[in-house]
């Protein structure tokens, strides 16, 4: 596979719940490769627009080329946690139609092994969606307390034997830096063995990407300001691809969907009318799509409709 080729999950399925008016203002807030932007352009008439979000310049720069054959698309290289700010800088003040979150790592960032996301092929341990913000994997695990590292483990990958490795990458790093996929991979294995067909590391690598770029913090702070953004009958859409962010989507629609919730950890107020309307169930990838892109096995989808 090419380094910017990607097949979106769930394309059709999220598309189409997410315009509801062709001649409306959308956000994607994980352009990746564009595949779902160019799919919401198709179904926009000459009076829509898209605004398109992404921490990685790559991302980006594929993204700039299509603006420049589609005056209805605007680009913006920044987190959607940040939202609100970059719908102002657009000079959006009367609501969204529609919001897209494809969460995660997308192909070409997987399949590349310099952007260190993947143990598949070694690599720079880097795993930072945009490479020119931040610390490193590497730099991270150079420096942090071993028991910072084994709450970050435990946490964001679920992985019951993080002790056991954030223990071995401290013993590990008192003879060398741990600076390649190869290394951590390698070290993971010999820590815990191999008793699944999952790779060992698959969890370890997962929490440390998830820690490196903040996510799900960025995610619990996007979708509120989604939820703020919408206009009434405005959609908001979230593909999530493990048990942590969808259990945070899930949550916070079915609270907003709720009657007298404000916001969380404040107190409920009976009066007050829910500011979502949940839409269908949680929807999962085809048989077919899974069987052409097994990326999509984990893939789950849901879907919100801001009320007035």
């Amino acid at each position: 596979m090419n380094a910017d080729q990607h097949k979106p999950v769930l394309l059709e399925e999220a598309v189409s719940a997410l315009v509801v008016r062709d001649n409306g203002t959308y956000v994607d807030g994980t352009f990746g490769r564009g595949g779902h932007s160019r799919h919401v352009l198709m179904r926009l008439n000459e009076q829509g627009r898209l605004l398109a979000l992404d921490k990685d310049p790559r991302a980006i720069a594929v993204g700039n080329e299509l603006a420049a054959t589609d005056g209805r698309l605007s680009l913006i290289q920044g987190s959607f946690a940040e939202l609100e700010q970059w719908i102002q800088d657009w000079g959006v003040d009367d609501g969204l139609d529609g919001i897209l979150l494809d969460l995660g790592v997308s192909s070409p960032q997987l399949d590349d092994p310099e952007r260190g996301f993947s143990f598949m092929e070694d690599g720079p341990l880097d795993m930072r969606m945009d490479p020119t913000q931040g610390v490193s994997a590497a730099e991270w695990l150079a420096d942090a307390p071993e028991r910072d590292i084994s709450r970050v483990i435990w946490e964001f990958g679920e992985e019951r034997h993080a002790r056991r490795i954030a223990r071995s990458i401290v013993m590990a790093r008192e003879q060398q830096p741990l600076t390649r996929t190869s290394q951590l991979a390698r070290l993971v294995e010999d820590t815990i063995g191999r008793r699944e067909r999952k790779h060992p590391a698959t969890r370890c690598f997962q929490a440390i990407r998830i820690y490196i770029n903040n996510e799900l913090a960025d995610l619990a702070e996007g979708l509120d300001a989604a939820i703020r953004q919408l206009r009434p009958g405005g959609r908001l859409v979230v593909i999530s691809f493990h048990s942590l962010e969808d259990r945070l989507v899930k949550r916070t629609m079915k609270e907003a969907a709720r009657p007298g919730r404000v916001r969380r950890g404040l107190p409920e107020h009976p009066d007050l009318a829910p500011t979502l309307r949940l839409v269908g169930k949680a929807v999962r990838a085809s048989e077919n799509e899974i069987s052409a892109n097994p990326r999509a096995r984990s893939a789950v989808m849901r879907v919100a409709e801001k009320l007035g």
